[in-house]
């Protein structure tokens, strides 16, 4: 009888401990110590890629799993797209410690191309062109359509960049304000016309003195 005791006191045990242990947690386990180091640049890279903008940036990853650690370098455009990038890559795995290498370069207007020109770019042209009492539409494209054709005025000898207004919507473009002569107006709105993506230039540019 008092064998019997015992054995059903083993199986019990037994069975608790069986219980504590699930498979599911093992295997969570095994994998918590297994995880190398290409696994959990894996793991960050599939997470940054998931945004567009980030994915463009091509930021350089560097995996330490033993240490639970990641290191990001590389250039983004804006401040907010730098926070974004260490923020999902911090929220991977819990406690990873994220080293900040990333460089913050904003990209000058000319040398974005339209397939490079991002929703950061494009909120960042709507602010500046609001300060200007000037109006951009929802697209991206009109936000990059505005931001070339303001370069260019910039850049030509010939046109009055400060003294015109540029409003951009639906790849409309409607210039606005005071040139000196009728050469500059005519400039101004061959160069908003031959700037890609316009479709129609509404030039209401007025000659003579504001």
């Amino acid at each position: 009888m008092k064998q019997l005791f015992v054995l059903v006191l083993l199986l019990c045990l037994s069975f608790q401990v069986a219980c504590t242990k699930s498979p599911g947690s093992t295997q969570a386990a095994r994998e918590e110590r297994t995880l190398t180091d290409s696994q959990l640049k894996d793991q960050i890279q599939d997470r940054i890629n998931s945004d567009a903008e980030l994915r463009a940036a091509d930021l350089s990853i560097k995996a330490d799993a033993d240490h639970n650690m990641a290191t990001l370098s590389g250039t983004v455009p804006s401040e907010a797209l730098r926070t974004r990038a260490l923020d999902m890559t911090k929220a991977v795995r819990p406690g990873l410690t994220v080293e900040d290498k990333i460089d913050v370069k904003p990209q000058e207007v000319g040398e974005v191309s339209r397939p490079e020109y991002t929703p950061e770019h494009a909120r960042q042209e709507v602010e500046k062109a609001r300060a200007h009492n000037e109006t951009i539409g929802d697209s991206v494209d009109d936000a990059w359509i505005h931001s070339k054709i303001v370069a260019k005025l910039i850049a030509d000898k010939d046109t009055p960049e400060r003294k015109i207004n540029v409003d951009v919507t639906k790849n409309v473009v409607t210039l606005r304000g005071w040139v000196s002569n009728a050469k500059e107006k005519q400039e101004a709105e061959r160069i908003a016309m031959e700037t890609e993506g316009v479709k129609r230039v509404n030039n209401q540019l007025k000659v003579g003195r504001s």
